[in-house]
């Protein structure tokens, strides 16, 4: 991965388990926030997706996203702190 790259899913990993933690004044407004992270962290490891449409979190730092076009991901970090996209079938 490029630094730039890096630094972009560093900076867009921070922002998502930022949000997740976070007590939003709205959940509707904190749930788009974690859609659009997610996206960016999809759309940063060059997956398909399109656009988050739901995300349901599954543990601290760990996520499930589905996406418009029909896949579906986990996204979450591992015991390296890096963050890992993987699909689910």
């Amino acid at each position: 991965m490029s630094k730039p790259s890096g630094t972009l899913a560093g900076i867009s990993a921070v922002t998502m388990l930022c949000a997740g933690s976070l007590v939003a004044a709205e959940e509707t407004e904190s749930t788009v926030t974690v859609a659009k992270d997610l996206t960016a962290v999809i759309a940063l490891q060059g997956l398909p997706c399109g656009q988050v449409v739901s995300a349901s979190q599954q543990g601290q730092d760990d996520y499930t996203a589905s996406c418009e076009d029909g896949n579906r991901y986990r996204v979450f970090v591992n015991a390296d702190g890096r963050v890992i996209v993987e699909k689910i079938d």
